[in-house]
């Protein structure tokens, strides 16, 4: 037997439709490209994308045809996504902090036939647009008056290209597992993957991301998703924001410390989301300029780890709480987000940061396991480190144009990192299991000792790495970068971690550099790093010899 319900198909343009009918009044300000900040309407943008949807059928994009956006976070770039949602075809996000080979391999690979882009990436395109064999047109985001001279065929100013229809259009109807939109991997070996996500994903991800134990967005809240879109498929916030109804401060290409602050404060934001080294940049100018944050709840910190330094700075220096969240590319991508269950909720002090170092706990909709490497499950002890793996149904089974199945017998997609579980069910990654330390049979985690040493007031970033050892196989090797114009030994590092963590963590050497490299997501290039010091002989290797 059945279920007498309306067959109602879960389609991510109803969000800006549901956006637009009930909260339609609602803001959505922008710091523009060109300079000025732009303001504008939940339904202002939906009557606009309905002309983006117009235009691209004019354009002959059909149902599955995949249209790329290289651009910020701007009003302009959400009405894209949306009209891009309308027609059934599939927004491409593509990352600009790629190489252009990278770019170029991408865009190819996914076979994208119209390229939407801001102004400040036409050099990067115009350079190898001679390799983009499928792109039939490129939309500047722009208006007539500020569009440059271009060589990139058959370019148009957005505005001119929207402006030249009405918006009298109906969004396309389509199956729900329709393909929606599409983001490639950065942290792969060889090429990107591209993950391929469809309009029930999106739907259901961005109800399970809107919860209150998760991020906890309503109408009453005012988000700056500095998280770029183009990141993981911008953290889901340009759908869960506009399906909640909240007001939208998006930051335009300047992502330094001081012109976050000026939109934080400005424009009263409420919460706000992007990778640590986003808020490192942000809590030197707050330390700088002794400025607060009157209006701020909430910052979600995700990408990689984040420091106990800065989660304790925000609560403590300027009453905002920190939500430490894990999720990957192939995950839509949240996994978990640190929110305190009754468990742990009346914790304090250096207690409740123990906790806050944990990524959290899963939602409805994210089930997860940890395994050795043989398959078998470990405890759910907070102690015994296995391999994360997940399911659920925002999560990837199968990689664009690769016809091997990226899940296991039982539908489980190994994430790739190493964590542990508590009894609780709150996650902590421990490392990715190529960075993993392996120092005598046992694991060391290079995240632990990364955290710490970032905790020590003279050090802005921390990369450990693990060094062959002739007695021990590997061994750590910390990797400093000091704040300007301060100075540290090696000595007076390893000073501060000590006691903190076990002795056999320490690592066997500490080396000051002026810059530790970062993938097209801000994440430590863990593999620059290794080849890097190929061949650095530790003290104790010496000794051991």
């Amino acid at each position: 037997m059945l279920g007498l319900m309306q067959d109602w198909p879960l389609l991510s343009y109803k969000i800006i439709d549901h956006a637009a009918i009930h909260h339609g009044t609602r803001k959505v300000i922008s710091r523009s490209v060109e300079g000025p900040i732009h303001t504008t309407t939940y339904a202002d943008i939906r009557a606009r994308s309905l002309k983006v949807a117009k235009r691209l059928d004019q354009e002959g994009i059909r149902l599955g045809d995949r249209v790329a956006t290289l651009a910020w976070n701007t009003w302009r770039h959400l009405e894209a996504w949306y009209g891009i949602l309308g027609i059934g075809a599939v927004y491409h996000t593509v990352n600009p902090r790629l190489f252009p080979d990278q770019i170029a391999w991408i865009v190819n690979h996914a076979e994208d036939r119209i390229m939407i882009t801001d102004l400040t990436f036409v050099p990067i395109l115009e350079k190898i647009a001679s390799k983009l064999a499928t792109i039939e047109r490129y939309v500047i985001l722009t208006d007539g008056a500020h569009m440059p001279q271009t060589s990139l065929k058959n370019a148009i100013a957005y505005e001119d290209w929207i402006g030249s229809v009405d918006g009298d259009f109906e969004w396309r109807f389509f199956d729900e597992n329709t393909a929606a939109g599409m983001c490639y991997t950065s942290g792969t070996t060889g090429n990107p993957k591209g993950v391929l996500y469809s309009h029930r994903s999106n739907v259901l991800h961005s109800l399970v991301a809107s919860a209150p134990d998760m991020l906890g967005i309503s109408s009453r809240d005012v988000v700056l998703p500095v998280v770029p879109m183009f990141h993981a498929n911008g953290w889901s916030l340009a759908l869960t924001t506009p399906m909640m109804g909240a007001t939208m401060v998006m930051p335009g290409a300047k992502l330094d410390g001081a012109s976050i602050y000026e939109l934080l404060n400005d424009f009263k934001v409420t919460v706000t989301a992007a990778v640590p080294t986003v808020w490192l940049m942000l809590l030197q100018f707050l330390e700088s300029s002794g400025s607060k944050l009157p209006y701020l709840k909430k910052v979600v910190i995700g990408g990689s780890a984040c420091p106990r330094a800065m989660t304790q700075k925000f609560q403590d220096n300027y009453g905002v709480e920190v939500m430490h969240a894990w999720g990957m590319t192939e995950m839509s991508p949240l996994g978990t987000v640190c929110t305190l269950k009754p468990d742990y909720a009346d914790l304090s002090g250096e207690a409740r940061l123990d906790i806050q170092q944990k990524q959290g706990h899963a939602p409805f909709g994210v089930e997860m396991k940890i395994t050795d490497d043989h398959g078998r499950e470990v405890p759910w002890d907070g102690k015994t480190f296995g391999r994360l793996k997940v399911r659920g149904p925002s999560v990837a089974r199968a990689y664009f144009k690769e016809a091997e199945s990226a899940i296991d017998k039982d539908g489980f997609f190994d994430t790739g990192d190493v964590a542990t579980m508590d009894p609780h069910g709150y996650m902590q990654i421990t490392d990715r299991s190529k960075d993993v330390i392996k120092s005598g049979g046992e694991w060391i985690s290079s995240i632990d000792l990364e955290n710490l040493a970032v905790g020590h007031p003279k050090v802005a970033e921390a990369a450990v790495i693990g060094v062959p050892h002739p007695k021990w196989d590997e061994r750590p090797l910390l990797v400093v970068v000091l704040k300007k114009e301060q100075t540290a030994t090696k000595d007076e590092i390893l000073a501060f971690m000590q006691g903190k963590i076990a002795k056999w963590w320490m690592p066997d050497d500490v080396v000051f550099v002026d810059e530790i490299p970062h993938t097209a997501t801000g994440k430590i290039q863990k593999m620059t790093l290794r080849d890097q010091f190929k061949g650095y002989i530790l003290p104790t290797a010496e000794a051991a010899e």
